[in-house]
């Protein structure tokens, strides 16, 4: 927001960023909020938590302690609606001092207008990284408080296509030792009966690939052989590199490889997919419509991954998916499973949903209205309730909240 609105605007406390007059004639149209009866986007509420992992974790290129989580809460009236992405505290900035400008005093009914002016008010800024975090856990919130303000499940709202939406557990961090691993992976398929699950591989930038083939061996053995393996690399390969580890773990039957390669190397990607049997798959760190066209014109994966956090919540989200079933791709929801509950119900050609160990248990400690993955899928309708129904949990949060 400029200087001068923020003296015309109400004083309010700094996480928090209420209704201003309009600001400019062209932008009217988004600021209907409250008239003809239309309930506007009254405020926004950001808060950041942080919150310690189990033990030191990592993949093929990143290796972290900690979990970063950013909320949304817009409100209308009595109605809240939530978002959320994982991301550091320095993305709340972003949609105090961005992105709330262009929603407060919209009409709350209208999203699209709300994601068109976001999307608008970040071109210096830049979509991708942060920005897009920031606009995506702003986007969540608005459809959320938009289901909520018509009392609907979210995906009533948008249309479901299915009751059930599958899901795999992830995790398999390399950090892990084999009893870890195997304790994990067994734990959803013999535990939980969720037939799918993947592991990380990759370990330090590719450099340890007999370690990788030994745990995607461990792995197999620890699942048996009817469950379906997973593996991602973080794109830690080489293309050669990464086809001859994809043709050595055929033994397993590894069915997925998530990143053989860096997802920028969409020659790479469409290289390591014609060499080998298993479906390649990418698309995780996909930041608009635009980058998911990049991966699916140039016939680069089996199976597009689209994650709502961070490619622009719900609206892109719902955008990528259309683009891939045009494509005849399918796609698969990453990180953050109840994010994506709703949208998995609503995905005609949705292939399934990451149960990612991390994101699952930071939900579980924030918020209220988690779901159960026993069998290996999800029922989004089982709440009941209103919107995605998930509610940010203050008084557990607290003692994790860092801004």
């Amino acid at each position: 927001m400029s200087e001068s609105t923020r003296q015309a605007a109400p004083e309010a406390a700094p996480d928090e960023v209420t209704a201003h007059p309009v600001r400019a004639a062209a932008d009217a149209d988004l600021r209907a909020g409250g008239q003809d009866g239309l309930p506007a986007v009254e405020r926004l509420e950001v808060s950041a938590y942080t919150v310690p992992t189990e033990g030191p974790e990592a993949d093929g290129t990143l290796a972290w302690n900690a979990v970063r989580l950013v909320a949304v809460e817009a409100h209308s009236g009595e109605c809240t609606g939530l978002g959320w992405t994982y991301a550091p505290a320095v993305a709340g900035a972003v949609v105090r001092d961005l992105l709330a400008g262009q929603v407060v005093g919209a009409c709350a009914l209208d999203v699209a207008g709300a994601h068109q002016a976001m999307c608008r008010a970040v071109r210096d800024a830049g979509r991708a990284g942060l920005v897009g975090h920031a606009l995506s856990a702003v986007d969540i919130a608005l459809w959320d408080l938009k289901a909520r303000l018509l009392r609907l499940p979210l995906l009533h709202l948008i249309g479901a296509v299915r009751e059930e939406v599958p899901v795999y557990g992830s995790g398999g961090f390399t950090t892990y030792h084999d009893t870890q691993l195997a304790g994990q992976v067994g734990g959803w398929v013999h535990g939980q009966g969720i037939g799918r699950v993947k592991i990380e591989i990759g370990e330090s930038w590719g450099r340890n690939p007999h370690r990788d083939l030994r745990r995607v061996r461990h792995a197999r053995e620890a699942i048996g052989p009817n469950a379906d393996l997973y593996v991602a690399a973080g794109g830690a390969y080489s293309r050669k590199q990464a086809i001859r580890v994809g043709r050595a773990m055929a033994v397993e039957a590894v069915g997925l490889f998530e990143e053989p390669v860096p997802s920028e190397d969409v020659d790479g990607l469409r290289e390591v997919r014609d060499a080998l049997d298993c479906d390649v798959t990418a698309g995780a760190h996909g930041h608009d419509l635009a980058s998911f066209a990049r991966l699916a014109d140039a016939q680069a994966v089996d199976c597009l991954q689209i994650d709502a956090t961070r490619c622009g919540g719900v609206t892109e989200w719902l955008r990528a998916a259309a683009l891939a079933q045009g494509h005849g791709l399918e796609v698969s929801a990453l990180r953050s499973p109840h994010a994506h509950a709703h949208l998995g119900a609503c995905t005609p050609n949705l292939r399934h949903l990451e149960w990612f160990h991390d994101h699952v248990r930071v939900e579980a400690l924030l918020f209220d209205g988690t779901l159960d993955p026993h069998g290996g899928v999800l029922r989004p309708s089982s709440g009941g309730g209103p919107g995605h129904g998930m509610r940010l949990r203050h008084s557990d949060a607290q003692r994790y909240r860092v801004a």
